[in-house]
This record gives C-alpha cells, sequence and structure tokens, in this order.
C-alpha cells in the first residue's frame, strides 16, 4: 500500500467523463483511503473534491462514484523500494 502525503499526483476518475483520467494533487490526507485533490480537467481549469476514495492497485474501482488512484510510474517506484 502507497500512504498518501500532500503534494503527491494522482489521477482522478469522475463519474462525468470515462476516457482518460484527471490530473490531481493531493491536498489534505483525511486517511490512507480518502483524500482531498485539487482536480485539473483537460483544459487545465481546476476545481476542488473533498473525500475522495483512494483506490490502491489490486481494489477494485468503486461503482457510480469518483475515486483516484495512483499512476502506473508511483505504483513501480513503490515496488522498487520495498
Amino acid at each position: 500500500m502507497i500512504k498518501p502525503t500532500i503534494g503527491r499526483v494522482v489521477w482522478f476518475h469522475p463519474t462525468w467523463h470515462h476516457s482518460q483520467p484527471y490530473a490531481a494533487l493531493i491536498t489534505f490526507v483525511n486517511s490512507d483511503t480518502s483524500v482531498n485533490l485539487a482536480v485539473f480537467d483537460p483544459d487545465g481549469l481546476g476545481h476542488s473534491e473533498q473525500d475522495v476514495t483512494l483506490r490502491q492497485e489490486n481494489e477494485a474501482p468503486p461503482e457510480n462514484q469518483f475515486y483516484c488512484e495512483w499512476m502506473p510510474y508511483q505504483i513501480g517506484q513503490a515496488k522498487k523500494t520495498e
């Protein structure tokens, strides 16, 4: 499990857009599985999302709910340091 920290980049998966995830920064850590985000849309416009589920690598994404997850690069780096 990768522990979330403020300033880390994650992929945000909104419920209204399914082709590609949005870039997002963790702005606050609520728990190991919930974070607040600054989300950037494809045009670079930002908005905030609170209490976003942080999905770990082997977990199924939540159904009908937005969520975020680590990028493949971050998962690879975490495996190298294990």
